[in-house]
């Protein structure tokens, strides 16, 4: 049987649930990444006041931005900085990840209806294997974008392909709310004339590399002497190479995984001294190991080893690790894990990233209740 692979991603899925929430911002520039300061004022006669970027003081980066944005430069992972000197004007509003993930759910589930073999690839984008289903390629695509937007007001971009390669690749071609549907025959045509970086895998390194050897697109990789390949890249990316820009994939959808590892972790608005900052940091820190035992306990998962993650004003990353005689999804249990790693790592500099993390990961109703010793308060002899 011939495989059909749907790639399907929802278009601007953070800035489009903001507008769901503020619908006369529709068809204006929006920038999601801000505060809770960055909260819209109700005012009173019943309108909304929203902050602008060019208001906007900090390091924070980018979550994503509405098309409107998009056309005036502004993308995801930008420093919000940068976003504020091209599109001042732009609205600023706060992220809402618990509105995102509620909505995240909702069009999976609408999916799931129609064709239940889904790979969930994040919040906003799921593979989904059609070859079993008997309906025409095209109006089953149709039937999927309708049963998402009537359970969630939200449009998706469709991709269908004989692989999960192309499919993602197509999935972007005509956004947002597009639909394309490729064979291998389109290969050519569809696939060869787009940038190398539409293929999810050559990455912005690869790209510049293939640039010096004067490779643009798709098609001038398939067409490139395999030794040349070989002698830039190694045997294994060469080969690689030279399969996926003929559109070659043969990997699975796979419709059921078990996590490595939760976490949960925050990049502050300036950086934080462990000593001057305490009060502050053990704040956030212990909300973020309660929400990580709130997320561990929705999930229905517990973990023996539970791990911190330290970024440095000099943007220096460290790890640290412990185990647990038993496993957990406790959250003051995880604070008090985590308490002991953090202890194991020099705080002389200030901080801009701190993160937690809980690995070694087992069923809930497969686990025996944990013991831990009990720790002082974070940051308190320091």
């Amino acid at each position: 049987m011939a495989r059909r692979i749907a790639h399907l991603d929802m278009d601007a899925f953070y800035a489009s649930v903001e507008l769901l929430r503020y619908p006369e911002l529709r068809g204006q520039a929006v920038v999601i990444g801000g505060g809770s300061a960055h909260q819209p004022r109700l005012l009173a006669d019943g309108s909304r006041q929203f902050s602008r970027l060019r208001d906007y003081a900090g390091r924070g980066v980018v979550t994503t931005s509405t098309y409107e944005a998009r056309a005036l430069g502004v993308f995801s992972a930008m420093g919000m900085m940068k976003a504020a000197a091209l599109a001042p004007d732009a609205v600023l509003l706060p992220t809402d990840f618990d509105s995102y993930r509620r909505y995240s759910r909702l069009f999976k589930a609408a999916v799931a209806g129609i064709a239940p073999h889904i790979e969930d690839r994040g919040i906003d984008e799921i593979y989904i294997d059609l070859s079993e289903l008997p309906d025409d390629t095209r109006e089953l695509a149709l039937r999927i974008k309708a049963a998402v937007r009537e359970h969630t007001g939200l449009s998706c971009s469709i991709g269908i392909a004989p692989n999960k390669l192309l499919a993602k690749i197509c999935s972007d071609l005509e956004k947002p709310d597009g639909l394309t549907v490729v064979s291998l025959d389109d290969v050519p045509a569809r696939i060869w004339p787009l940038a190398v970086r539409k293929v999810n895998g050559i990455g912005p390194k690869a790209t510049a590399r293939l640039a010096e050897l004067g490779i643009a697109t798709v098609g001038q990789v398939a067409a490139a002497d395999p030794a040349l390949l070989r002698e830039h890249f190694g045997l294994n990316y060469a080969t690689w190479l030279g399969r996926v820009s003929r559109g070659l994939d043969e990997r699975a959808v796979v419709t059921s995984s078990e996590p490595k590892s939760i976490s949960r972790e925050t990049t502050f608005e300036r950086d934080l001294h462990a000593r001057h900052d305490r009060e502050a940091l053990s704040e956030i820190f212990t909300r973020l190991c309660m929400r990580l035992g709130e997320d561990l306990a929705r999930k229905r998962y517990v973990g023996r080893t539970v791990g911190i993650k330290l970024r440095y004003s000099d943007f220096r990353t460290v790890t640290r690790d412990v185990t647990l005689p038993a496993p957990t999804a406790d959250g003051a249990a995880i604070r008090r894990a985590a308490g002991e790693c953090l202890r194991r790592v020099p705080l002389e500099l200030k901080l801009r990233l701190l993160g937690v993390r809980v690995s070694a990961l087992s069923g809930m109703d497969e686990a025996a209740p944990a013991k831990t010793a009990t720790q002082g308060d974070l940051f308190s002899d320091l």
